[in-house]
């Protein structure tokens, strides 16, 4: 089953009742993904260092991705979500996401994966593959950064790509792009959030290292001054 192609505004937002609020504070849409490498026994995760001149979580370690885009919803894709993906972006939105919104952020993930570290997972004829996708989290930032996003969280085994072979490439917006074991994660400077999401992903790991689709989807937010984790 494919998600339908609709007419949704590019830039249309996301987001719970509790966090709606005036423009200049509400969090924009944005997508990250977590490439996993189960090819030895120690599974890592790849990440890099946001420079120190940025604004948003500066000189801390991440995984790759980045707002949005308007043009996100219009790159060509060669397979689609898988259906329980799809599905559950859709019903966490409360309808205020669309099919066509849902797949723009896959996009973007896929598109800031390929734009910080070089690497691209696409079909034979280039276009985007996003059948393998798993939604893994979302974190709304709280109030009061400086920049804030409401950010889905995907993941792909690496490994079933050969991607944890292939030359990972520093940009602008990620240095020091490595693979990262969990037993490694106390030697680098890593966000709360981060830190939280590489638990759950770990979790998942030992609870079935097939990465199954349509589990629970942990979500974290703000809510009066309160880091609270839910799911979706």
């Amino acid at each position: 089953m494919k998600i339908p192609v609709d007419q949704d505004a590019p830039g249309a937002l996301d987001h719970p009742p509790e966090h709606r609020q005036a423009a200049a504070g509400r969090p924009r849409d944005a997508a990250s993904i977590i490439l996993v490498d189960r090819s030895s026994a120690q599974p890592r995760i790849l990440m890099g260092r946001r420079g120190r001149g940025h604004a948003f979580m500066p000189d801390l370690y991440v995984f790759p991705g980045g707002r949005r885009d308007p043009r996100d919803h219009a790159l060509p894709f060669a397979e689609d979500l898988h259906p329980q993906v799809g599905e559950k972006l859709l019903a966490a939105s409360a309808g205020r996401l669309t099919p066509r919104g849902a797949r723009a952020l896959a996009l973007a993930a896929l598109r800031e994966l390929h734009e910080e570290a070089g690497l691209r997972i696409c079909a034979d004829n280039g276009a985007a593959d996003l059948s393998q996708l798993r939604y893994v989290a979302r974190a709304i930032t709280p109030p009061g950064n400086v920049r804030r996003f409401d950010t889905r969280f995907f993941l792909l085994p690496a490994d079933e790509y050969g991607l944890h072979q292939q030359v990972l490439r520093d940009s602008d917006e990620l240095q020091d792009i490595r693979w990262v074991a969990f037993d490694a994660l106390a030697d680098i400077s890593v966000p709360r959030i981060t830190r939280s999401i590489l638990a759950d992903v770990k979790a998942l790991l030992q609870t079935d290292p097939s990465l199954p689709f349509g589990l629970p989807v942990p979500f974290y937010f703000m809510r009066h001054g309160r880091f609270v984790r839910s799911q979706l």
